[in-house]
């Protein structure tokens, strides 16, 4: 898999799941549902969702997790946004949203946090590979 980069074309595999629109799209690829830091991140988006569609933005959080599961955390957390259910990897690994972590010193295969920032055209905009989920809005803002 070729690693994305600033200026690509979207994979084809985007298109089965998102329609493009006059607006960016913020596509973020998260772990789990449920999870200290997915939670973070998404309330952090949702706290900010009136500013990013103010600038133009629609927001969609892709994980391995259920539909079920997505409905569940999102009506928990008061979501404004899609989550996208993959649990066939089929965007996660169009992506390059999946590979090797480390966590208590072992390794293991796994989601990687990312966040894609794709504009009207199908390019992408920005890629944020270090997310902080305490302020992922200013990041892809800034």
């Amino acid at each position: 898999m070729d690693k994305l980069e600033v200026g690509d074309k979207v994979p084809d595999v985007f298109h089965d799941f998102i329609q493009l629109s006059d607006k960016k799209v913020v596509l973020y690829f998260y772990p789990k549902d449920n999870t200290p830091g997915c939670t973070q991140e998404a309330c952090n988006l949702r706290d900010n969702y009136l500013v990013l569609v103010e600038k133009g933005y629609e927001v969609y959080g892709v994980s391995p997790d259920t539909e079920k599961s997505h409905q569940s955390f999102s009506q928990k957390y008061s979501l404004p946004f899609k989550l996208i259910a993959d649990p066939e990897k089929k965007l996660i690994l169009g992506f390059n949203a999946w590979g090797e972590k480390k966590m208590y010193g072992k390794s293991y295969e796994g989601i990687l946090r990312k966040t894609f920032v794709i504009g009207s055209d199908g390019n992408i905009l920005k890629i944020i590979d270090k997310v902080d989920t305490k302020d992922h809005t200013s990041q892809i803002l800034d």
